[in-house]
């Protein structure tokens, strides 16, 4: 990073990226003088990617990667972002601009004419990729943030991916992962040590939400609604399975909801 390089709140269309090393997670684990490993966190600003960030920090010294795409919900996921960055102590950002996922469309979650689904959720294992699947997008994510964590000299990439207890992405199992790993092994500096880390990909959306109060991860400050930026629906996929996450681990949600679906299904 260069001299002079500060974090741009100002204009939310920029890449932005914060110099700001000398207290790096130091508010969130207090280490005064921090010779932890580097990690990029992919933090979109949602209850997975939160906790994720709250179980890398154990270990690392963190760097969050945010990426805006064209979805919905935009502003408030980059709003949530950064309240949780600045709760987790991370001042080493990057928000990145990758609309040209709007462009392509494909999902719910970036095109208008496609609606987000609402109601109760499927049964696991019901099968059919939802409509609010962005087509590739997590390998858009990861190599971004592979980029920088080699540029930085970080030793791990942090993907909040659960594959057990979520919509049914295909880029959310854990062969998706070990494919990547290799490729950054084939497509790195032979120096470069990168791996990318899942810790929740086998955790159900409940037992998510009783290790994210564990650590005192600021869930109060996500956002999970795919389709409003001011009360959280209820009645998305998105909202229903963090509702039904909530009420599984027997803790309540910090967040209000104009409406609620019906019983989820498990």
């Amino acid at each position: 990073m260069g001299p002079g390089v500060t974090e741009d709140r100002a204009s939310p269309d920029s890449v932005a990226l914060s110099a700001v090393d000398g207290g790096l997670n130091g508010g969130y684990h207090g280490h005064v003088s921090d010779r932890r490993p580097t990690a990029v966190v992919l933090l979109s600003g949602g209850m997975d990617s939160c906790v994720t960030a709250a179980i890398a920090a154990l270990d690392y010294r963190l760097a969050a990667l945010h990426s805006s795409y064209g979805q919905r919900t935009e502003e408030r996921e980059r709003r949530a972002f950064r309240q949780i960055a600045d709760s987790l102590g991370i001042g080493t950002r990057l928000e990145i601009d990758q609309r040209y996922l709007n462009s392509i469309g494909g999902s719910a979650l970036t095109d208008p004419r496609i609606s987000v689904p609402e109601g109760e959720l499927a049964p696991a294992g019901a099968g059919g990729i939802p409509v609010t699947y962005v087509p590739f997008r997590n390998a858009q994510f990861l190599s971004a943030a592979v980029a920088w964590a080699e540029v930085l000299g970080a030793e791990a990439v942090f993907i909040g991916a659960v594959e057990q207890d979520s919509s049914g992405y295909p880029d959310c199992r854990p062969a998706y992962y070990q494919a990547f790993n290799e490729l950054i092994r084939l497509g790195t500096r032979p120096e470069t040590q990168i791996a990318v880390r899942t810790p929740l990909i086998g955790m159900s959306k409940a037992g998510i939400v009783r290790r994210g109060v564990e650590l005192g991860a600021p869930l109060d400050l996500t956002w999970s609604c795919y389709q409003d930026s001011e009360t959280a629906c209820g009645r998305c996929d998105s909202c229903a399975l963090r509702l039904r996450a909530f009420e599984q681990a027997g803790v309540p949600d910090p967040l209000p909801y104009s409406a609620r679906s019906g019983s989820a299904v498990t």
